[in-house]
């Protein structure tokens, strides 16, 4: 039987998701790291098949007590050949581990926004050659390592995604649920309100939230392709 993947939640808000759902109708075992509950992080990986970060409104900069661990374990994966996914906060960490860095976008980005396909290989290989709607919740971004690869871009924020190896990083989010939507709108309604009176690249709630499930359903088929093509790397 094939190993867990190791998932790991910084915030009460933003757990797996679709990738959840993904997983188990794929039949692939996984196991909830719920740091925000002050559990603890293995220092190895021998237990698991591969390494998956989640949302989090705290920076990748900030000196937290799991900080310094987390990328220690992340470099760790990636010296294994073990794939490594991050979503937002998530990605920001592994581009953090792998030299590259995190710093301010130029504006917040948070609603649906269209993210375009790089013009390589590895690009269409995770996300196909037509740009889509994802979902943004971030005022961060960062650089790509030294021989990562470019995979996405917007018009507000040029490194949405890059790949290095197994390694997927994501800026945008691809995960999300109806209820994450309107679960996200309430616990972060501060950060909306204020991103909305300074940024061109937020929505108003009522315009993220027309036809969401509409939307949810796209964003679900391009995580389906993704993910797909993701778990090449798992040992099986």
């Amino acid at each position: 039987m094939m190993l867990p993947i190791l998932i790991i939640q910084f915030y009460p808000s933003e757990g797996p998701g679709y990738l959840a759902q993904f997983l188990d109708a794929e039949h692939l075992p996984w196991h909830l790291l719920r740091l925000d509950a002050d559990e603890p992080l293995p220092t190895q990986l021998d237990g698991y098949s591969g390494l998956v970060m989640m949302g989090g409104p705290m920076s990748a900069n900030d000196n937290l007590p799991w900080t310094a661990p987390l990328l220690a374990l992340i470099r760790l994966a990636q010296a294994e050949h073990k794939p490594v996914l991050g979503h937002c906060l998530g990605g920001q960490l592994i581009a953090k581990a792998l030299g590259g860095e995190v710093s301010a976008n130029a504006v917040r980005e948070i609603g649906w926004g269209k993210v375009t396909p790089s013009d390589n290989n590895s690009a269409q290989a995770y996300f196909g050659n037509q740009p889509f709607s994802a979902f943004h919740w971030h005022g961060e971004t960062f650089s790509l390592p030294e021989g990562a690869t470019h995979l996405l871009s917007s018009a507000y924020c040029p490194n949405q995604a890059f790949s290095l190896g197994y390694t997927l990083a994501l800026q945008c989010h691809i995960e999300m649920t109806s209820d994450m939507v309107r679960e996200w709108c309430i616990a972060d309604a501060d950060y909306h309100a204020q991103g909305l009176a300074s940024s061109p690249a937020v929505e108003p709630i009522s315009v993220m939230q027309h036809q969401l499930d509409e939307k949810i359903s796209h964003i679900q088929t391009v995580a389906n392709h993704c993910y797909s093509y993701w778990l090449r790397g798992l040992q099986r």
